[in-house]
């Protein structure tokens, strides 16, 4: 999740000055920054959501992750416009679908004829978008904008969705979710009550070594009882699975993270209470999706 989620300290100090009506009227904070009541409890519901739907209808997650990403772009181009770029919002929705929707009959061959087909209609989309009499406006710059959010969001979203059709597909989708959610948990907990070494200041002040060394913990055992008890295989898949998803899910954070710096916000969008965005929940997600179809796709 987002640096501003859960994974490390905040003092949580405030003024002596301030009014103590103006801070009856806020939301509780936690020392993450966030509205804890409300983030916990739109966590829990998202949660038992994807839990129903795997267990009883998981064909469905496809149909999840293809409105979740249609959204979460449309944040990002919104952002993305805001902040000077004017991306391809039209290919980049269309194509996203495609190459979401492609990865369920055809598996990466889909994703990849689908990534390439638009990518090449967004090149003539940004060339034509001022009209043939005119020369495109910062061409370059907007069609690397539109390029990151395609591969960034539908391309790594792909990898998430086809492992429902994979064998024991529900249960490669649950060992990714859990496994994540153990890394927050592990990170929040070990970042508030022992977080003092900030890992990059410079990008996410709120990350600390302490934050990572308890998702590193919780992640790497939570992927060690997923692979044991819902994929039942050997415990040393979950020994490689866990580290390497942490690592990779923190740097999603930090991504995202440098991203928003860039842009100069807090959150893509404020759809979720206690979260921010659709994207604000799915930036460790994306390259976590990535490494749970490789690492079990070559050791299953």
């Amino acid at each position: 999740m987002s640096d501003d989620s859960a994974t490390n300290r905040d003092d949580g100090s405030t003024s002596a000055a301030e009014p103590t009506s103006s801070a009856e009227a806020e939301p509780k904070k936690s020392r993450a920054g966030r509205d804890l009541p409300a983030a916990l409890g739109v966590g829990f519901s998202l949660g038992i959501g994807i839990i129903l739907i795997l267990l009883f209808a998981p064909k469905l997650w496809y149909v999840v992750v293809a409105v979740a990403f249609a959204i979460a772009t449309w944040e990002v181009s919104k952002r993305l416009r805001d902040g000077g770029y004017d991306v391809a919002l039209p290919p980049l929705l269309v194509g996203g679908q495609a190459i979401i929707w492609s990865s369920w009959p055809w598996g990466t061959t889909g994703v990849l004829v689908a990534f390439v087909g638009t990518l090449l209609v967004m090149m003539v989309w940004m060339l034509l978008a001022q009209g043939i009499t005119h020369a495109p406006v910062n061409y370059l710059k907007n069609l690397s904008a539109s390029v990151l959010v395609l591969a960034w969001l539908p391309l790594l979203a792909s990898f998430g969705a086809m492992m429902v059709v994979q064998d024991h597909g529900a249960a490669r989708v649950a060992t990714l979710m859990v496994v994540v959610v153990c890394s927050d948990v592990g990170g929040y907990a070990a970042g508030v009550l022992f977080g003092k070494h900030p890992m990059a200041p410079a990008i996410s002040p709120k990350k600390s070594w302490e934050g990572l060394a308890g998702s590193l913990v919780v992640g790497t055992a939570g992927a060690i009882g997923c692979v044991v008890l819902l994929l039942d295989s050997q415990w040393w898949i979950g020994m490689i699975l866990g580290p390497v998803l942490v690592v990779c899910a923190t740097l999603g954070d930090l991504v995202e993270s440098q991203i928003k710096r860039d842009l100069g916000i807090k959150d893509m969008g404020t759809l979720l209470p206690g979260h921010g965005g659709i994207m604000d929940r799915l930036d460790s997600l994306l390259p976590s999706a990535f490494i749970v179809w490789c690492v079990l796709t070559a050791l299953l």
